[in-house]
C-alpha cells in the first residue's frame, strides 16, 4: 500500500551508471570525428551502458509502482516530471523549425538583394547572381541538380498513418480507463504497428531521395533542414514507438489500472506531441 507521506527514494547508482554511458558514448563519438578506429567501438560501448541502465533503472521503478510504494504526490511529481520534459521537446523542435524560418524568410531574401539593411549590397559582394527562390541549395552549380521532395505520395500517407496512430492510441487509453486490458494491449497493438510502420516508409523515402532525386545533407540549405527536421522527427517516433510497445508488453502481463496508468498515460503524451511536430513538418517543410 502507498504511504501518507512522500516516498523517498532509496540511494540509486543508476544515474552515475547512465552518466559514464554517456561519457564513453560521446567519447566515441569525438573519436569517430577524428578518424579513430577505436571510434565506433567506444560508442557502442557508451550506448550499451546507458540501454543496461535504462532497462534496470526503469525495472525498479516499475516494481515500486506496481508494489503500491507511490502515492498520489509522487504521481504529480511524475507528471510534473513529464510535463517539463516534453516542454523541452517542444523547445527543441521550436530551434529547428526557427532556422527553417531564418533561411527561408530572412537569409536568402538577403542574399537574393532583397529586404532592408544593405541585402542589395550583400547580394553584388557575395553572389550577384543569386536568385531568392526556395527550395535553394545556394549559387548554381554547388549542390548539383536535385528534385524537391513533394508533399503528396509517401508524405502524405505518413501524414494519414500517424493520425490514425493517434486515434487508436486514444481508444486504447480510453479503454484501460475502463478496465478493459485486452481492449488496451489490441489498440496498443495497432499504434505500435502504425509508428514503426510510418518509419519504414520514411526510410523508403529518404532511400528515393537519395538513389533517384539527388536530394542529400549537401543539397544546399534545403537538403539540410529537410533531414534535420524530417530525421530528428522520425527518431522520436521510433522511440514513442518503442516506448508505447514497452507499455504495451506489461499490460500483456497485467499491468495498469483504471486507476494506476500514469506510464501509459505519459507513452499517449508523447506520441500525441510527434504527431503535432508531424502536422507542422507536413505543412511547412513538404507542402509550403
Amino acid at each position: 500500500m502507498a504511504t501518507a507521506g512522500y516516498y523517498v527514494p532509496h540511494e540509486a547508482r543508476w544515474p552515475i551508471v547512465g552518466s559514464i554511458g554517456l561519457f564513453v558514448f560521446f567519447w566515441g563519438f569525438a573519436m569517430l570525428l577524428n578518424q579513430s578506429s577505436a571510434g565506433s567501438t567506444t560508442m557502442l560501448l557508451g550506448a550499451a551502458i546507458v540501454i543496461y541502465m535504462m532497462f534496470r533503472w526503469f525495472g525498479e521503478v516499475i516494481r515500486e509502482s506496481e508494489g503500491g510504494i507511490y502515492n498520489g504526490k509522487v504521481d504529480i511529481s511524475f507528471r510534473m516530471g513529464m510535463g517539463w520534459f516534453i516542454f523541452s521537446e517542444v523547445m527543441f523542435f521550436a530551434a529547428f523549425f526557427g532556422a527553417l524560418f531564418y533561411a527561408r524568410v530572412l537569409a536568402v531574401a538577403w542574399l537574393g538583394g532583397e529586404g532592408a539593411g544593405g541585402a542589395a549590397s550583400t547580394n553584388a559582394f557575395l553572389w550577384p547572381d543569386f536568385e531568392s527562390v526556395w527550395p535553394t541549395n545556394g549559387p548554381a552549380g554547388i549542390g548539383g541538380d536535385y528534385q524537391v521532395m513533394g508533399a503528396w505520395g509517401l508524405p502524405a500517407l505518413n501524414t494519414l498513418i500517424l493520425l490514425l496512430s493517434g486515434v487508436t492510441c486514444t481508444f486504447a487509453h480510453h479503454a484501460i480507463k475502463e478496465n478493459r486490458r485486452q481492449g488496451m494491449v489490441m489498440w496498443l497493438l495497432a499504434t505500435v504497428g502504425l509508428g514503426f510502420l510510418f518509419v519504414a516508409l520514411q526510410a523508403l523515402e529518404y532511400a528515393h531521395a537519395y538513389s533517384e532525386m539527388n536530394l542529400t545533407l549537401e543539397t544546399g540549405i534545403y537538403g539540410s533542414t529537410f533531414f534535420m527536421l524530417t530525421g530528428f522527427h522520425g527518431f522520436h517516433v521510433t522511440m514513442g514507438a518503442v516506448i508505447l510497445l514497452v507499455v504495451m508488453l506489461r499490460g500483456m502481463k497485467g499491468h495498469f489500472s483504471a486507476d494506476n496508468h500514469f506510464a501509459f498515460e505519459a507513452a499517449a503524451w508523447y506520441w500525441h506531441f510527434v504527431d503535432v511536430v508531424w502536422l507542422g513538418l507536413f505543412i511547412f517543410v513538404y507542402l509550403l
